[in-house]
């Protein structure tokens, strides 16, 4: 085979170390970038955090905060009206640990009760309390064997069987009446607090909760449809539990509404906190009668370049420091992309909210369709950023606190020829349903009917779709007595 020498000319795109870094950094979220940011100090020694008066430092995306700038006020204040919406399905029990709305003013974000519960665990709960009985020896024992098999919710997920065949040997005892060892010391867990731990599944959790309450006509019926009717309850057959119970439509509700009194997750309460802190990148406020997104200063890195270094590099450059001379290149390269990443998102932001004023003045139902696309040709940039600058990045106004992406909306067509976005008609079915008669609560298809009448060309298979996204139930398990 013969060798030729052949010359072809061709192009391809390569990414250099600082558009990596700088797709990188614009991808991650404020706390990812906090990581990213203190590693590079410790790694860097010519990259340090700066003080607050230090004017040579990055503190912000002052270019694109001019038009912010511009309609501030002088006097420097701002009406922020704060309003907030609690949404309540009474079709589940709540959640453990669900509460009201709390004080705004409180800076706790859990109360002393609740963090109390927090610190101590269902077991340490149970033991303490076990320590207090008069159980002793093996009995003692088989109570602690079982508290230890609990779940977080206060169930025990395994058979008394099952728990037989793994006791240690010191508590076995008599192997033919182990299991009834085990009924017994069930019996005592089970009169330990929070009441209905211990239970096998939520029909005993429930029961053990009823029995535990004063003798009452109410009482007798939730137990008689928590025994034998639980199904039906869950299904709203209020029909075939009136039917089987011979009772009526005000003892029917009596009842219902003491079940649901109850809790089915007792040991959920004594469950490790978990809360989720969300920094908003960005903060809308109206300011002379506009709605402008200003950066959060509060997230934005101060970044400098350290001075000594910096001077000792300089003097010294001649005889060597390459290595120096690489880690300020890179501290240069990082805090111009930190810089960049807060310009583009505050560009983005703005973009944004430009696009949904109604938004931001009349709530959800006023909200417009909105593609990447559009926002990417008017800041000129390309869709993918578009997607990597509103991924994990919040926007906060005086409705609440938003991902960036929550503004993006497919379209619905309207009668008029116009379009109406996906999240506007999920506000208006929640309204819909918040508003409907709980007897005859509306079906997808009427519902469709309401949104074609008010100009909204809705199918009933997208209804469906939306309502099962807000988390609505279907229509027969919305139906009250």
């Amino acid at each position: 085979m013969k060798q030729t020498l052949q010359l072809k000319l061709s192009q391809h795109l390569a990414l250099t170390p600082q558009l990596q870094q700088s797709i990188r950094l614009l991808q991650l979220s404020t706390l990812e970038l906090n990581q990213e940011i203190e590693q590079a100090l410790q790694d860097n020694p010519l990259l340090e955090w700066a003080e607050p008066d230090d004017a040579h430092v990055f503190s912000g995306a002052s270019d694109a905060l001019s038009h912010a700038n511009e309609l501030a006020p002088s006097t420097g204040e701002e009406h922020i009206e704060t309003t907030a919406a609690w949404s309540e399905d009474g079709l589940e029990w709540p959640s453990a640990g669900a509460k009201g709305p709390r004080d705004p003013n409180d800076e706790n974000d859990a109360d002393a009760g609740e963090l109390a519960a927090a610190a101590t665990s269902l077991t340490d709960h149970l033991i303490a309390q076990l320590a207090l009985t008069q159980l002793a020896g093996r009995d003692r024992l088989l109570v602690a064997f079982l508290i230890e098999a609990l779940d977080e919710d206060g169930y025990l997920g395994q058979s008394l069987e099952e728990l037989a065949e793994v006791l240690p040997p010191e508590l076995i005892g008599e192997p033919d009446e182990v299991v009834d060892d085990l009924q017994i010391a069930l019996k005592h867990l089970q009169s330990l607090d929070p009441t209905g731990v211990g239970a096998r599944d939520a029909r005993e959790c429930l029961l053990l909760q009823l029995a535990n309450l004063p003798a009452t006509p109410e009482r007798t019926l939730a137990m008689t449809i928590v025994r034998d009717h639980l199904e039906q309850l869950a299904a709203h057959d209020y029909a075939r539990i009136k039917k089987a119970t011979g009772c009526d439509d005000e003892a029917l509700r009596n009842a219902q509404e003491l079940i649901r009194s109850l809790n089915p997750r007792p040991g959920a309460q004594f469950a490790a906190l978990d809360t989720r802190y969300v920094v908003p990148d960005v903060i809308v406020r109206k300011l002379r009668g506009q709605w402008v997104a200003q950066l959060n200063q509060d997230v934005m890195p101060r970044l400098r370049i350290n001075r000594q270094y910096a001077d000792l590099l300089r003097r010294h450059r001649a005889s060597g420091g390459n290595n120096l001379t690489g880690q300020l290149q890179e501290a240069k390269w990082l805090i111009k992309n930190v810089q960049q990443r807060f310009d583009t998102i505050a560009r983005v932001a703005q973009a944004i909210v430009d696009r949904q004023r109604a938004f931001f003045d009349h709530g959800e139902v006023a909200m417009r369709p909105l593609t990447l696309r559009e926002i990417a040709e008017t800041v000129d940039l390309h869709e993918s950023t578009i997607s990597r600058v509103t991924t994990q990045k919040y926007l906060a106004c005086p409705r609440g606190v938003y991902e960036l992406k929550y503004f993006f909306g497919s379209h619905v067509a309207t009668d008029t020829g116009g379009a109406a976005s996906s999240t506007a008609i999920r506000a208006l079915i929640r309204q819909l349903v918040a508003a409907e008669d709980g007897q005859k609560p509306l079906s997808d298809a009427r519902i469709a009917d309401i949104l074609g009448e008010q100009g909204f060309k809705v199918a009933r298979r997208t209804v469906a779709k939306y309502r099962e996204s807000l988390g609505i139930p279907p229509v027969n398990l919305r139906k009250t007595l």
